[in-house]
């Protein structure tokens, strides 16, 4: 091969590459919830493509499905080394927000995608990376259980049962359905009317009875330690919180993971945070609210 003709082969090699990549981030970020390691997984991947020898990208037939189990195995080592890393963090466990305006974004296609919605990664989170990682590549995207079988290292049998229990924890608590964000917004303005108002009857109305808040800071920044649930504990939660930063800091309106959310940058004591919230029955369901910074490294304030 000339070297003209070897350019051009690189250069078509990364033009295929692209035209995957939107694909290849939103299966990494379901699998890891770190846009960081989404990234990492996604240029590592492109890296050993790269890396092959003419033969060796030949004998690829589905570069798609090529790179997508390259992607799986690269972030079933981040999740095994998540898991070790939580051990020793403070409080609760959130995904990193994908925020994104309400503008076109070039993460349009993944934040899209209800399996990246918040309340849907947390679920995830619940499972071991085995039976994430089996249960995301099947059932979201396809990938045979042979591939799946070689990914884990383990027996196609085994990479079904895998599968067959994150299918089952994923259905024992399924997030509630997306609602249109129109709807979310009208809520989601009566909601911190009521809050900057100190109205605590419409706040505790507005409130499902299984609302739960969630907190990430791992110790960095103030926010809830615990799982807090129910609706006059969450509310007396958020009015603390308040009278703690002397009222409603202003926030900027943005979508996280898809969903209607909120964006605060540094304000004296209070640390940036980005919150956001799910919907059920035309009430807040969950709150999620992450306050550590180093989630917090690639959003713009």
């Amino acid at each position: 091969m000339t070297a003209a003709e070897q350019s051009a082969a690189e250069q078509g090699l990364a033009a295929a590459f692209t035209g995957h990549r939107a694909h290849l981030v939103g299966v990494a970020y379901r699998l890891t919830g770190s846009v960081a390691d989404a990234e990492d997984a996604v240029q590592e991947a492109w890296l050993r493509l790269s890396r092959l020898s003419e033969r060796g990208r030949a004998d690829i037939l589905d570069l798609r499905g090529w790179l997508t189990t390259v992607v799986g195995r690269i972030c079933l080592d981040r999740l095994r080394s998540a898991a070790v890393r939580r051990e020793r963090y403070v409080g609760q466990w959130l995904p990193e927000p994908l925020v994104t305006s309400f503008e076109d974004d070039p993460l349009e296609a993944v934040v899209r995608d209800d399996g990246v919605r918040m309340a849907a990664l947390v679920l995830l989170d619940e499972l071991t990376p085995e039976q994430r990682v089996a249960f995301v590549l099947h059932d979201a995207f396809g990938v045979p259980f042979d591939s799946i079988a070689e990914t884990l290292g383990c027996a196609v049998a085994t990479a079904r049962q895998h599968a067959s229990r994150g299918r089952r924890a994923a259905s024992a608590a399924p997030p509630p359905p997306r609602v249109a964000l129109d709807e979310q917004r009208e809520l989601l303005e009566k909601f911190l009317a009521a809050l900057a108002a100190g109205d605590v009857d419409t706040v505790v109305g507005l409130l499902h009875p299984d609302v739960v808040l969630v907190g990430d800071s791992d110790g960095k920044a103030r926010t809830a330690l615990n799982v807090i649930t129910g609706p006059d504990k969450v509310s007396r939660f958020l009015f603390g919180l308040m009278r703690r930063y002397a009222g409603l800091p202003g926030g900027e309106p943005v979508l996280v993971n898809g969903d209607l959310g909120i964006k605060f940058a540094t304000q004296g004591d209070l640390a940036a945070r980005v919150s956001s919230f799910a919907l059920r029955d035309g009430k807040v369901v969950a709150l999620y609210d992450v306050s550590n910074p180093d989630k917090l490294t690639h959003v713009r304030f």
